[in-house]
């Protein structure tokens, strides 16, 4: 288990992929933070 298996963190991180162990960014939870921010003013 290393940067060449796919299924880890580190293999991911190597192969430039994603997946469940390491998820994307997504545009809704970004969305969701500056909502919340927002509203802690």
């Amino acid at each position: 288990m290393g940067k060449g298996d796919k299924k880890t963190r580190r293999g991911k991180i190597f192969q430039g992929s994603f997946g469940n162990t390491r998820p994307k960014k997504s545009v809704i939870s970004k969305a969701k933070r500056e909502k919340a921010k927002a509203q802690a003013k």
